[in-house]
């Protein structure tokens, strides 16, 4: 069975993390997380510096995945926007993801030129032309070059034709091979109820922080039908808040101490890497090379 519906099992709706980094992941991990998100925003902006605006290679998308998918076991969802091109493109895609370790992998319904479901201004392709992208995806995972990869469908179809015209495409998309459905901008609960209803596979809802979806309640989504709800970035927004107080306190005093209860201590740190358990592997394997220099 695919990792990520197996967590579902345990965990409905499942709650996943997202992680920009591999150190995040492990983060993730400790806390009890049982998923992970890697997502295409979070790595336009933390890798590279860049905005949300399909600026990031498919090979840039999964170096970041092997690094996550190295460092803990958990099953990854990863973003790859519209699929990095279309027919041949995505099956690479499937293939080189799968490589990479991730356990499902979600396409959108926008243009090849996207930008951030929670902007203005999205267009999106026919309907036709997004099934076309899932079935190559499913063709490519089924076929054998995916394994047991889960193939989510994400539409922004909400902002651009209401909700039951995301209600057909979500159908549309199932029928076409998506394993799950990833409803994205929706403002009010019955909108996932209503998707959730439509379909047979589990629903997604994105509660991204400051966009235009209210911040429900796991209860809330759990009532109204949803199997999965992410939290994509929000790790990533308060490290990236409290590196601005920190280097501005630095820039400002010349020194930590305004700003040591911001830090996480060295302790910690070295208990989440497990870092004294690679410490005592090191150190036995000097003592070895040592005896072995003796003798």
């Amino acid at each position: 069975m695919n990792r990520l519906l197996a967590a579902l099992q345990q965990e409905r709706p499942l709650q996943i993390a997202g992680a920009v980094n591999a150190y995040a992941a492990l983060l993730a991990q400790d806390a009890g997380f049982r998923a992970l998100y890697l997502s295409g925003s979070g790595v336009a902006s933390a890798c590279f510096g860049l905005p949300d605006l399909a600026l990031t290679t498919l090979s840039e998308v999964a170096a970041e995945t092997r690094r996550i998918t190295a460092a803990t076991a958990l099953p990854l969802l990863v973003d790859v926007d519209t699929g990095f091109g279309d027919g041949l493109g995505i099956a690479r895609m499937v293939r080189e993801l799968t490589r990479a370790g991730a356990a499902g992998v979600h396409l959108e319904d926008q243009v090849a030129d996207k930008r951030c479901g929670h902007r203005p201004g999205k267009e999106l392709v026919s309907g036709a032309e997004m099934e076309q992208r899932i079935a190559a995806a499913a063709a490519a995972a089924r076929g054998g070059d995916g394994g047991s990869l889960l193939l989510m469908a994400r539409t922004d179809a909400l902002a651009a034709e209401g909700l039951e015209g995301a209600v057909e495409r979500a159908r549309a998309y199932a029928a076409a091979g998506a394993d799950a459905i990833f409803l994205e901008a929706a403002r009010e609960l019955r909108e996932y109820a209503r998707v959730s209803a439509a379909v047979a596979v589990p629903v997604l809802a994105n509660m991204t922080e400051f966009g235009v979806s209210p911040l429900f309640t796991l209860a809330q989504l759990r009532d109204h039908g949803v199997a999965m709800v992410l939290y994509p970035l929000t790790a990533f927004r308060a490290m990236s808040h409290a590196a601005q107080r920190v280097y501005r306190a630095l820039r400002a005093d010349g020194a930590q101490h305004a700003v040591l209860d911001a830090l996480q201590p060295r302790r910690e740190m070295y208990r989440v890497l497990n870092y004294e358990a690679y410490e005592r592997r090191m150190d036995a394997l000097l003592r070895r090379r040592r005896t072995e220099a003796r003798e």
